[in-house]
């Protein structure tokens, strides 16, 4: 029997995939309150931040007894699911909304998701963030403050069209982390790899021999090609995101 405080979480994690069903519930009441101060962040509506706090609990149970997820770092992986879960159920939501007025969907009317907006913000800050210098300023130059390559090239000492690929690098970059936010994180060290260069095997930008791994990753590891094909749905429905931003910059 599992008694609450008795194991570290690294203990726990293996008793849940052992088929001790305690152990999970002893998880639960160790990271409850800190799941459900995330879910009150993430959804305005009570009954919605309890049935998020519900469903990822679930989702993380049910990826435990499968003999997936984490081994160690549990509230960390938790919290990543919780915030997947609540990004797709906004998207869903979203799309169910569409569908009595299919003539505003056909215009490309945004709708407003309140949800939606702040985890796509905070997935472009985060993505900003990991820009080179060189980049993030020619991005808050031409995204921001809205100058053009002959305004900003004496700023840095290039040419017009010098500034051009420069700016053309840094969306490109920025395009490629900002959906790499959306990767979930693997446990397995190949997973993790393709992982993290999906976004630049959707765009392109693998270096041949890397193209060759994923390729070959992707050819029997359904769980990846799953991660790919919620990143690729997003590559779709996406917009330039940092531009898209308010226009006081990136925040979170």
């Amino acid at each position: 029997m599992t008694i609450p405080g008795s194991d570290t979480d690294t203990d726990l994690l293996a008793a849940v995939r052992a088929g001790d069903t305690a152990a999970y519930g002893t998880l639960y009441e160790r990271h409850r309150a800190a799941t459900r101060k995330l879910a009150y962040a993430l959804a305005s509506d009570p009954a919605d931040a309890d049935d998020l706090v519900a469903e990822t609990f679930a989702k993380v149970f049910a990826t435990l007894r499968a003999g997936r997820g984490p081994l160690v770092a549990f509230r960390a992986y938790l919290h990543t699911t919780m915030r997947h879960v609540s990004y797709h159920r906004a998207r869903r939501d979203r799309r169910l909304m569409f569908t009595d007025d299919l003539s505003r969907y056909d215009a490309g009317e945004p709708f407003p998701d309140p949800t939606l907006e702040r985890l796509e913000r905070t997935y472009a800050a985060r993505a900003f963030r990991q820009l080179p210098p060189r980049w993030r300023d020619i991005l808050w130059m031409t995204e921001i403050e809205g100058a053009g390559p002959a305004e900003i090239a004496p700023r840095l000492g290039l040419t017009p069209n010098a500034v051009a690929v420069l700016a053309h690098r840094a969306r490109e970059g920025l395009r490629r982390l900002y959906l790499q936010q959306h990767v979930a994180t693997a446990v397995r060290p190949d997973c993790r790899w393709t992982g993290d260069h999906l976004g630049g095997h959707l765009r392109g930008r693998l270096a041949p021999r890397d193209a060759t791994r994923m390729r070959t990753h992707l050819g029997w590891c359904a769980e990846c090609r799953a991660r790919l094909a919620e990143v690729s749905e997003v590559d779709a429905i996406s917009h330039r995101p940092y531009r898209q931003r308010n226009r006081s910059g990136p925040t979170g």
